[in-house]
């Protein structure tokens, strides 16, 4: 374990091989600060989500264990579940081979559905095409979970 450590709490990055094959977390954040944090159900493995996160909302998330993130949107902070109750329970954080990438495996409260339009999952639907060139989508999720304006009010 390194006793160099940046101000973010973050070991710096070194060396390819540390960065690949180390035990250190050394992310690397893109040219805006940000880290895609894809989310996983814990116990299914069906993808919930991707989020961004920078270096405050990923520590948030380590040392609370709820996942944070940063809004692109609104540039603030949001924990997952803050308003309607969803919060996402971390049980294990991954970091791809270059630390370009987050994975949260997460257990959902409240309702278990994690996208703000009602949905269990933010990829409720598949892209399909023909063989003329046609595309559209079509819902993977019978009904969304809950009604987004009963959670949200009419921020929607």
């Amino acid at each position: 374990m390194s006793t160099n450590i940046k101000a973010d709490g973050f070991a710096p990055r070194a060396d390819k091989n540390a960065i690949e094959l180390g035990d250190e977390l050394c992310p690397k954040f893109d040219e805006n600060g940000l880290i895609a944090a894809a989310v996983t159900d814990f116990d299914s493995g069906e993808l919930l989500m991707v989020g961004y996160m920078n270096s405050e909302s990923l520590r948030r998330t380590i040392e609370t264990g709820e996942a944070w993130y940063w809004s692109r949107s609104r540039q603030e902070y949001w924990k997952k579940g803050g308003t309607s109750g969803q919060v996402q329970e971390v049980v294990e954080i991954r970091t791809d081979c270059d630390q370009d990438a987050i994975w949260l495996r997460v257990k959902v409260h409240g309702n278990g559905a994690t996208c703000h339009v009602g949905y269990r999952s933010c990829f409720f639907r598949k892209v399909n095409s023909n063989e003329t060139g046609d595309v559209w989508l079509e819902k993977t999720e019978v009904a969304p979970v809950y009604d987004p304006q009963e959670v949200y009010g009419k921020k929607q």
